[in-house]
């Protein structure tokens, strides 16, 4: 049995090498496929002086090019730089009515570390980071002996600010992200963009006023200090849910799932700015 070898596949054009390949065919010896051995042998159409690749690596013919096939000829793209720690945001927020300080990796394993005085808000955070794969340490004091409005408002400020540090110029990012989480008959749908301009359009019907001590108006109080202070565009809709946790919980791991796509690395734009305008900023 013969086989074609084409000679631009191995000749990377090299005209010398793709000259002595033009004729050159492979001949599958079928007592060679019964042993199990490499069955292909090169016979030159001129000198049909044998070539086999059963032989040593020492003597088997070496063809290299110096870009990938895989890339129709063009060199593979690199990976951005990415400092040994990751990119890294690091907050702390202090007033007469809260204590908070917020540590983010983008580049983490989903390591969660918080303890904001909040249960409910915690579990959402843990959402965060094993969604996200983001490692998000978070510790808070505030004055809940009020109500959990400033503490919670003020964590949110805070990673906000810290997603605003980590992500620096936003050079090599994917920008956008995109995701619909369901939990049970709870179905949310999340988009947004790290475009540098803050704004939240949030369409949640939570049923219950409360969901253990946590007061659900204050998710989207949540979202939109998150969103000032990070210069994020970020839509959330309810698709379906009846299920006031459910609801909840799906909107941040939807969120965190969007936010680990547009926070990951584009290898195609090569370390560029995601924007035609060449920046993206605040302002």
């Amino acid at each position: 049995m013969e086989l074609s070898l084409p000679s631009s596949r191995l000749a990377c054009n090299n005209p010398t090498l793709s000259a002595q390949l033009s004729k050159t065919v492979a001949r599958v010896s079928p007592a060679n496929l019964s042993r199990g051995v490499s069955p292909v042998r090169l016979f030159s159409a001129g000198s049909r002086r044998r070539l086999l690749m059963e032989d040593p690596p020492a003597r088997s013919p070496v063809v290299s090019c110096s870009s990938s096939l895989q890339n129709n000829g063009a060199p593979a793209p690199a990976a951005p730089a990415v400092s040994a720690g990751g990119r890294i945001g690091e907050v702390k927020r202090v007033t007469k009515e809260t204590n908070v300080a917020v540590k983010i990796n983008l580049d983490g394993t989903g390591v969660a570390d918080s303890s904001t005085s909040i249960p409910f808000l915690d579990h959402m955070l843990d959402q965060l980071a094993s969604h996200g794969l983001f490692d998000v340490h978070v510790r808070a004091t505030g004055d809940i002996h009020i109500d959990d409005h400033h503490t919670n408002e003020d964590v949110a400020l805070a990673i906000g600010t810290a997603l605003l540090q980590a992500l620096g110029d936003r050079k090599g990012i994917h920008r956008f992200g995109d995701f619909s989480a369901p939990l049970d008959e709870a179905l949310i749908h999340v988009a947004l963009d790290l475009s540098g301009r803050p704004h939240l359009s949030f369409d949640l019907q939570i049923p219950t006023q409360r969901v253990g001590t946590y007061d659900t108006q204050l998710v989207e109080h949540f979202f939109q200090s998150l969103v000032n202070t990070s210069g994020m565009t970020l839509h959330i809709r309810q698709l379906a849910g009846k299920n006031s946790h459910h609801i909840i919980e799906a909107t941040f791991k939807a969120f965190a799932r969007a936010l680990r796509q547009a926070t990951e690395y584009d290898l195609r734009r090569q370390g560029t700015i995601p924007s035609s305008k060449g920046v993206l900023s605040r302002t």
